[in-house]
């Protein structure tokens, strides 16, 4: 995984931590038992996928051609138990 360029994009990074900051928000507001404070951080994780949406639409994301990954090739191994 780290020699592909999965998420490393400015697009990705926003809207990820757009969401975190979300989800944060309603897992403390869900502790203190505040339904309204739980959706509002619900509305931010939301958000963050948008943004992130509209920033790849932008030009900030992955490329097309390269968002694809290769297709690994078949192995050519032999089945075990095939000695000679």
């Amino acid at each position: 995984m780290a020699g592909s360029s999965h998420g490393h994009t400015p697009a990705a990074w926003t809207g990820v931590i757009i969401a975190f900051i979300g989800f944060c928000v309603s897992g403390a507001f869900t502790v203190m038992a505040q339904p309204v404070g739980f959706w509002a951080g619900m509305v931010v994780v939301v958000l963050g996928g948008v943004v992130g949406w509209i920033m790849r639409s932008m030009g900030l994301g992955m490329p097309k051609a390269s968002a694809t990954p290769a297709r690994p090739t078949a192995a050519t191994r032999e089945p075990v138990g095939a000695e000679s």
